[in-house]
């Protein structure tokens, strides 16, 4: 089983390298089985609407996964109660709207994903340690894919370790800066601190530079606004073996358009 996870999705200019890059990605380094990208910034940098939701799923999306910011449009919470296939983090406590995992079969094949958010740095939820175990007692899947939304790096190895050996693929993402530790670790998970960001790189995390100085330079609340230069697809492909749902090979992903 080969997965293109896709880190951080922001704005437009995300979703159009999603959209331009995506295409080439499926010749060059496909066929994918399974194609999950993180939403949470898809629009505007702040949370998803349903038609942001539909055009998505119309690149060839197979699941989203999200984060803290899923919540900023209100009017998605309704989309989240009824839609499986966004996820939001799944150690909210209970009562909250939507799911935090799910199965998704494609051609015979199961894919488990499991979004889980972290505690350090965050607001705060349940324990990912102990919502991991849980959701993993009763997951049934050929392969595993788990989106750490994290801000600690510390946090998301520690994870990660935990976790090795009982799921396919471990990707932190939330900081927007992918990072070179890409590997397999001893149990058999494909890991990735961080699948990096879907976006303008030429700000500061898919932010422009300017509308961000002032929150560094006097402390002050300041409006974020979109940074269009640069626009990459970030994220991983993993192979997964068949018959034993371990990864045996993880790649980087960065590539602007035409690539």
């Amino acid at each position: 089983m080969r997965v293109l996870f896709v880190g951080d999705v922001c704005g437009r200019p995300g979703r159009n390298a999603l959209r331009e890059n995506l295409p080439n990605l499926r010749k060059t380094l496909g066929p994918f089985d399974f194609v999950i990208a993180n939403c949470e910034n898809a629009a505007s940098g702040f949370g998803m609407t349903e038609k942001i939701m539909d055009e998505m799923f119309g690149f060839g999306i197979d699941a989203m996964t999200s984060g803290n910011h899923i919540w900023d449009k209100k009017e998605f919470v309704g989309v989240l109660e009824r839609e499986p296939r966004v996820l939001r983090p799944a150690n909210y406590p209970p009562g909250a709207p939507g799911i935090g995992f799910g199965t998704f079969e494609r051609q015979g094949r199961k894919l488990g994903v499991i979004n889980l958010m972290g505690r350090a740095f965050m607001s705060p939820v349940d324990c990912p340690f102990r919502a991991s175990d849980s959701i993993l007692e009763s997951m049934e899947a050929d392969a595993i894919l788990v989106d750490f939304h994290a801000e600690a790096t510390a946090e998301k190895i520690a994870l990660g370790r935990y976790l090795d050996g009982r799921v396919s693929i471990f990707a932190g993402t939330h900081t927007h800066v992918q990072t070179a530790d890409e590997s397999i670790l001893p149990g058999g998970t494909a890991y990735i601190t961080d699948a990096g960001l879907t976006g303008g790189h030429g700000g500061v995390i898919g932010n422009r530079y300017d509308s961000v100085l002032a929150k560094f330079l006097y402390g002050v609340p300041s409006k974020f606004e979109i940074e269009s230069s640069d626009a990459r697809l970030q994220g991983i492909v993993a192979d997964i073996d068949d018959e034993t749902g371990k990864a045996f090979d993880i790649r980087r992903v960065s590539a602007s358009a035409g690539q």
